[in-house]
């Protein structure tokens, strides 16, 4: 069945192992699922995201509170089947309008100001700027993203500028909760960082405490990848994981570790770094 998860303090290791099961497919996207799974006490910062999220899910939709204790897969069967019958759908959380009011502003009513301006239809049109690496003028586009974004830890917010798929400006908004050890583990790490390159299979097995099929999939990340130190890349904390070792690398303020970056390989540093670091290198920024 496929469920989307919204992760509280706590309970990223404990979700992680329940979707092991074969009964549940985490989906990428709150548009792909029917269930919406609240994992722990979601912190008041986040509950508008959660919201957000709920009302993402298309119709028929319902949504499950867990705090990681016991088995919920029993708990989402049964919702499934409800829903499957026409029944338990859920109504909005939040009132259908526009993120910006639009109508009857601008010289046309469509929200617009002059060439580029305004937001039309409710939207921003994106401005351009100089590419970092080229200096060609492209369109730059600021959006926020988290606390429940799939590839980033759970509760971590960041408003982030891109052109095209580069990040040319990154700003923390809100550090990751803090999800204790059984997160940071080297298993649940590296199972964590091989399902993104879009190695499920690997993931399961590093997960419940095997190899992986080939080492040779270290090869999906470049050499030099998210380098803090001298031999120390995202390759090489995979590779450290992979052979049970921690790994108390020191994280560099986010926006110099990721500006510069394509969107994918902002998300793979991210993920070569433990939670518990995370959140402390953001803390850490926020004090300073």
């Amino acid at each position: 069945m496929p469920v989307y998860p919204c992760i509280g303090p706590g309970l990223l290791a404990a979700v992680e192992w329940l979707f092991l099961s074969p009964h549940l497919r985490r989906t990428a996207t709150p548009r792909a699922a029917a269930i919406l799974l609240v994992a722990g006490q979601i912190p008041p910062r986040a509950q508008a995201g959660l919201d957000r999220l709920h009302d993402q899910l298309p119709h028929p939709r319902a949504s499950l509170t867990w705090d990681g204790a016991g088995d919920s897969t029993p708990d989402l069967r049964r919702l499934w089947r409800e829903l499957l019958a026409g029944r338990g759908d859920q109504p909005d959380r939040l009132p259908d309008t526009p993120p910006n009011e639009w109508r009857g502003k601008g010289d046309h009513g469509q929200g617009g100001k002059g060439m580029m301006g305004g937001v039309p239809y409710g939207r921003p049109m994106a401005m351009t700027a100089k590419d970092l690496r080229d200096g060609l003028e492209l369109d730059a586009y600021t959006a926020r993203f988290g606390p429940f974004a799939p590839m980033l830890p759970p509760g971590l917010e960041v408003e982030i500028t891109l052109q095209g798929d580069v990040i040319t400006k990154l700003t923390p908004c809100a550090p990751p909760f803090d999800q204790g050890l059984d997160a940071s583990t080297p298993s649940a790490c590296a199972a964590r960082l091989l399902h993104l390159l879009g190695l499920p299979l690997d993931a399961r097995r590093v997960r419940t405490g095997k190899r992986p099929m080939g080492l040779a999939r270290l090869r999906a990340l470049p050499p030099g990848l998210g380098e803090v130190a001298p031999d120390n890349d995202a390759r090489a904390r995979l590779t450290a994981w992979l052979a049970g070792r921690e790994d108390e690398t020191h994280i560099p303020p986010l926006p110099d570790l990721l500006t510069g970056l394509e969107w994918h390989e902002a998300m793979l540093v991210l993920n070569s770094f433990t939670p518990d670091a995370l959140r402390r290198a953001c803390l850490e920024e926020a004090e300073a």
